[in-house]
């Protein structure tokens, strides 16, 4: 790696953990610049995936007051998170390069979307749940069908977790907040560990790009008094939206 590249690894990861602090969504960022270094796709995705592990686990307890308890229900939750992450990373590895880079642009693309609609999102989920107790079969099998895409490529994946674990809480958003971030570790974990038994991950890239996560994750915790999450929700919205328009001129047009 040449000193450029350094810093933009450093650079793109601090500014991704102060992202993923404040609002989430560095994924919308950090994975295009894995592939800007020069890995193929799939190895982009496992070594961004490593080297934003800790940002959920750290967001989770920074805020321990809320930590749900060991029971059956949050066992439950762990394993069909763990499972589903380890399925999405097995599909992901099982594609060619030439296979995961068509739909990488639409997958850019409906994380930004996400993110952009997260709470319009989050509010229709608590509405159509209107009183009524959720069904635990059915809740089980989004949170399986999400934990596979977050094993899979993992942009977006604590919007969507949010909005799921709303409709089960819409009353506490601390609580509901911290149990995505538990989730969503264990999801990560599941396809990371995957992936480095692998050898799919890139380690002088990701960790680079990790030393700057997580000097980004610690600023972010104090950024987060005084920078207004909406200013971070454009910045990522508009990265989000470049960043799909580029990558389908390139790999589509």
């Amino acid at each position: 790696m040449d000193i450029s590249i350094i810093c933009l690894l450093v650079t793109t990861g601090l500014v991704g953990g102060i992202i993923n602090a404040i609002a989430g969504g560095a994924t919308l960022i950090t994975f295009p610049v894995m592939l800007m270094a020069g890995l193929p796709p799939v190895a982009a995705n496992a070594s961004n995936a490593v080297a934003i592990l800790p940002g959920h686990l750290l967001a989770a307890i920074a805020d321990r007051e809320k930590m749900p308890p060991l029971d059956r229900g949050f066992c439950l939750s762990l394993l069909v998170s763990v499972s589903g992450g380890i399925i999405g990373a097995l599909l992901l590895l099982a594609l060619p390069d030439r296979v995961f880079i068509l739909p990488v642009p639409a997958l850019i693309g409906f994380a930004t979307l996400l993110f952009a609609f997260a709470p319009q999102l989050q509010r229709w989920t608590a509405q159509r749940r209107a009183g009524r107790p959720p069904s635990p079969v059915g809740g089980a099998s989004v949170l399986a069908i999400a934990s596979i895409y977050g094993g899979f490529f993992g942009a977006g994946l604590g919007i969507i977790l949010s909005a799921i674990l709303s409709v089960a809480d819409p009353g506490d958003i601390r609580r509901v907040k911290v149990l995505k971030n538990l989730l969503a570790t264990s999801v990560s974990l599941a396809a990371v560990t995957i992936f480095i038994v692998q050898g799919r991950v890139h380690w002088p890239q990701t960790t680079v790009m990790l030393l700057g996560a997580l000097a980004g994750g610690y600023i972010g915790g104090m950024l987060v008094r005084i920078l207004p999450a909406q200013t971070v929700r454009i910045v990522v919205i508009a990265a989000g939206t470049l960043m799909t328009i580029v990558y389908a001129q390139r790999y589509w047009f």
